[in-house]
């Protein structure tokens, strides 16, 4: 793909490939190259299977590494620039601040009634409690999961 932009995704955790799970650097580096060309939740799931026959089991921060990997292509599907979670929900910032489907956007947005809103600086708030970075990472995953579905046309479920 040509036009190969990367989402920042900021989640306020550790998500990292730990050197005490894979301790050679070369080999670090060439499993995030990987993990940053995957698409699909398919291929990020069959590829976090290969890491822990290789390596073991998934320490945390690799497995919210996975759960960014699979934002960050919702995010791409989405046109989502940047996306900021935390405790208290995410920000979303859309690039060139467009959206493939605005009207659905808009009806997207208004389903989630109080806790969503558009800023003046057009970026998308959805206010959550989310007390856990497990918690973060669903809320966030489902979010851009919906947006995804949204901006390609389908309905979000």
């Amino acid at each position: 793909m040509a036009d190969r932009w990367s989402p920042q995704i900021t989640v306020g955790m550790p998500v990292l490939i730990p050197d005490d799970y894979v301790a050679d650097l070369s080999v670090r580096l060439s499993l995030y190259r990987r993990l940053a060309d995957l698409e699909t939740d398919e291929e990020i799931d069959s590829f976090a299977a290969e890491l822990r026959d290789r390596f073991g089991p998934l320490p945390d921060e690799v497995r919210y590494l996975f759960k960014v990997a699979t934002i960050k292509a919702y995010c791409r599907r989405a046109n989502v620039e940047k996306l900021d979670a935390g405790p208290k929900g995410a920000v979303i910032s859309f690039r060139d601040n467009s959206f493939a489907q605005p009207d659905r956007l808009v009806f997207f947005i208004r389903q989630h009634g109080q806790a969503a809103k558009v800023r003046p600086d057009m970026k998308v708030v959805f206010l959550q409690d989310w007390q856990t970075p497990e918690e973060r990472l669903a809320g966030a995953t489902e979010i851009l999961r919906q947006l995804a579905d949204l901006a390609e046309g389908r309905k979000a479920a």
